[in-house]
């Protein structure tokens, strides 16, 4: 308790010091995290800040009544009653309720709660301890919590924080010496840039478009050509060496026109099992549409195809309920699938809900029925192998949340597949770009479009390696729409 309250006193003070000249308030529960407030109020007041506290609901914890009694011997921290809540404080610190907490506030703790809302109405910062009261820590149902600008959490970033991003702010992950898993699960890691950067394969100076790999894109039925152009031009500034395209024969101009670097044909026939060897990577879905034979072209498209393959979009509804038969597409070859939940619903069987609430199982059981990785899109984005490893990737903004996003996707992907071993690696290395463009392309997601995404991919490659600031060991940044 004394490591984590210390941690994120520093964060406080170097995040926020000139509002801390109007003091802090710090809002304590009874319980441990109510002693990690008080810990924070003698860590704050022993560097000259004025900090009142505030225990609405009394002190409970025998770790919580020692640190309020260590906090109340030093000069400089006074508590008061919950009347006098917010006088006008810069910083207020949310330490009502912490990971143990069950289900939606009540009493005293509601009321409190209701002064971090006035306090940021009125120009606070407010600093949630742990979790934003709450907000579950695994399941991500916000209760009504009361908005955070920071989030300080100890040890690993859990489930709840990555599925409600805009209730926590800016996620500070700071080490107190507990296992770095996520969660408390050894089969989930979180994507984080110095991975990504690690796991990136290098372009060789004597490199050519023949080792940069090939990639042959499928989709683009009447009307859709714009989701094969965005596409293409993902994989392009993601570094792939060739690009090719089969298109319906009304897309083929407007594509070439588009793409002039890509190679652009009409879709072969449906029935048509002639060997394809050009594309070290197939990408089947962009655009697409769900015509009569649209799921024999898929199954013939792969069977033509020996290398990896990305499935995505309608190349996906068109097995809706129907597991075996895409497990008899991936036929033990690297197959990446790229569903929405909306998608993923479809293809189990499952309502949307149900896919939303187990979002970091339900891949993990498609990827052992079909063979495929899976790489389940959303807030966040959750990659699944059939061995069960799982990655997950919160890198993103809103301005993802837009038709022709999961295009851009799955150009990145695609490229990735066709030059790297690992499917799960390649998939949740493509999912962090994505999002790091966006992040890149404006902190204020009205208004920014996946034009701006794409002019910042070359600039997401170019990953920042500097070393986090000790006691920081993972940041994920605020990504509330404006």
């Amino acid at each position: 308790m004394g490591r984590a309250g210390a941690a994120a006193a520093g964060e406080i003070a170097m995040r926020y010091p000139a509002a801390l000249r109007r003091g802090a308030l710090v809002l304590a529960g009874p319980g441990n995290n109510g002693g990690d407030g008080w810990v924070v109020a003698r860590a704050l007041a022993s560097a000259g800040v004025d900090v009142r506290v505030v225990a609405p609901a009394g002190v409970r914890s025998a770790d919580c009544v020692a640190e309020r009694d260590m906090a109340l011997s030093f000069p400089g921290v006074i508590q008061s009653e919950v009347g006098n809540a917010y006088t006008g404080e810069g910083v207020v610190v949310d330490a009502l309720l912490g990971t143990g907490a069950d289900g939606p506030a009540h009493g005293a703790i509601t009321a409190a709660r209701e002064v971090l809302e006035v306090a940021r109405k009125r120009g606070a910062f407010v600093v949630a301890l742990d979790l934003p009261s709450g907000l579950d820590a695994t399941t991500g149902d916000a209760n009504d919590a009361a908005s955070a600008d920071t989030t300080i959490t100890f040890g690993t970033i859990k489930r709840g924080h990555l599925v409600a991003r805009g209730t926590c702010g800016t996620i500070v992950v700071v080490d107190i010496g507990l296992a770095a898993n996520m969660g408390g699960d050894d089969h989930i890691s979180l994507a984080d840039a110095a991975w990504v950067a690690s796991s990136l394969p290098p372009i060789d100076a004597s490199a050519h478009k023949g080792t940069r790999k090939k990639l042959l894109l499928h989709g683009g039925a009447p009307g859709m050509a714009g989701a094969v152009i965005l596409g293409l031009r993902a994989a392009l500034r993601s570094g792939i060496g060739m690009t090719k395209a089969n298109v319906d024969p009304a897309c083929v101009d407007a594509v070439h026109g588009a793409v002039p670097e890509a190679l652009v044909g009409a879709w072969p026939a449906a029935d048509d099992s002639t060997r394809d060897d050009w594309a070290d990577v197939l990408v089947l879905g962009p655009g697409l549409g769900r015509a009569r034979d649209t799921r024999r072209a898929v199954e013939n498209a792969a069977r033509r195809h020996a290398g990896p393959i990305l499935l995505d979009a309608d190349a996906l509804t068109v097995f809706e309920g129907s597991l075996d038969r895409l497990r008899a597409v991936v036929a033990g070859r690297s197959v990446l699938i790229t569903p929405h939940p909306g998608e993923l619903a479809q293809l189990t069987g499952e309502s949307i809900e149900t896919v939303l609430a187990r979002r970091f199982e339900i891949g993990v059981e498609v990827a052992r029925k079909t063979g495929a990785t899976v790489l389940l899109k959303g807030v966040p984005t959750i990659v699944s192998s059939p061995d069960g490893r799982r990655t997950v990737v919160a890198a993103g903004t809103p301005t993802l949340a837009t038709g022709g996003s999961g295009d851009l996707l799955a150009g990145i992907a695609g490229t990735l597949l066709a030059q790297m071993s690992d499917p799960r690696t390649a998939a949740a290395v493509a999912a962090w770009i994505h999002g790091r463009a966006a992040e890149l392309a404006g902190p204020r997601t009205r208004g920014t479009t996946l034009e701006d995404v794409l002019e910042m991919l070359p600039n997401a490659w170019a990953i920042d390696r500097t070393p986090l600031r000790y006691p920081v060991i993972a940041e994920l940044p605020s990504v509330g729409a404006q």
